[in-house]
């Protein structure tokens, strides 16, 4: 192709395209086509601007694949020079560091999250002459559309388990709500705004012990087994993918805490979290208003450690939940 001509000579033979490259189709191999012909134009080379985990979830869902992955697929694109990380969802930073002739990215960022973004690359690459180069966008493939068919198709138990440990590193703050059943679930997954062009949702469930025991009639005292609750998880599993943390009151006892992180984590739950309580659970908004036991600081390290000696995975968590202020003792 016939490259347009710099206004200045102060750029560098370089043609960057930033890239999440998460779920790769043909319009980002058509994207970086361009960009190699482009360099191939004047001796230059293609360098891969590879969003981080942190710089895709601030604008949407934290990607499938963590960064090496995406890394190691992006680098093996015979197009692609080389591969930098873009810590940000702004381009800046690396356009004044590479100081490239061109930058490359479909025409489809003009409205919506992105639109700021764009401007933001234009103003920057104006500094000092060089383009930006949008090739039209690619019909009939929509990324989208790829996200909501891969969800559609379910999730593994290990994917969904690490999650919530990949959202923790890459987002903030986490949105994560109740659910006690599928369909509560199915309303929490699906569930969004849009806030200045992004769109806002919620990160994963959380299953309580409050709203499971009063679904079924019961009061809040660790009367609805592992088991039962076990069987809501599963059904809440059965139609979305997104993390789950399990609140587990006061574990129980350490013996039957360990048994539990091993159910719950081979069940595909990411997160179990205990409270420093004692004897029959009451619940933690009553307070003072009812007798609660707080456990002393090494029976409570003891459980929280023989937790840890039964997880089989790096991502599984255990949440410690100190209740010293709900019981005014500072």
């Amino acid at each position: 192709m016939n490259a347009p001509k710099s206004t200045q000579s102060t750029a560098n033979n370089i043609v960057y395209v930033g890239m999440s490259a998460d779920l790769i189709h043909p319009g980002h191999m058509n994207i970086l086509r361009v960009a190699r012909e482009l360099a191939d134009s004047i001796n230059g080379k293609v360098i891969v601007g590879l969003l981080t985990d942190k710089a895709i979830a601030s604008y949407k869902r934290v990607p499938y694949m963590n960064y090496a992955q995406r890394k190691e697929v992006v680098e093996n694109i015979k197009f692609v020079d080389s591969i930098i990380a873009q810590e940000t969802l702004s381009y800046e930073g690396n356009i004044r560091a590479l100081r490239p002739r061109y930058v490359v990215h479909g025409d489809d960022w003009k409205n919506g999250a992105q639109a700021k973004t764009r401007q933001n690359v234009i103003d920057t690459l104006k500094e000092y002459g060089g383009e930006l180069i949008e090739p039209s966008y690619t019909e009939g493939i929509s990324s989208t559309q790829l996200n909501e068919d891969a969800r559609a198709i379910g999730i593994s138990t290990n994917a969904r388990l690490s999650t919530l440990r990949r959202l923790i590193e890459s987002k903030t703050p986490l949105r994560i709500l109740e659910t006690h059943s599928a369909i509560s679930a199915l309303i929490a997954q699906n569930s969004f705004v849009m806030q200045n062009g992004v769109r806002i949702e919620f990160d994963g469930f959380w299953s309580s012990s409050l709203t499971d025991s009063t679904s079924r009639g019961k009061p809040d005292i660790e009367a609805v087994e592992l088991t039962s609750r076990l069987n809501t998880i599963n059904d809440i599993f059965e139609v979305t993918t997104k993390p789950l943390i399990y609140d587990a009151d006061t574990g129980g006892k350490i013996e039957h805490f360990a048994f539990s992180v091993r159910s719950l984590e081979r069940t595909g739950v990411s997160a179990v979290i205990i409270e420093d309580k004692t004897g029959l659970k009451k619940n933690s908004l009553l307070g003072n208003d009812v007798e609660q036991t707080q456990d002393n600081i090494d029976d409570f390290c003891d459980k929280i450690c023989a937790g840890k000696r039964a997880q089989i995975t790096q991502d599984f968590m255990i949440i410690a939940r100190i209740e010293s202020l709900i019981l005014d003792k500072g």
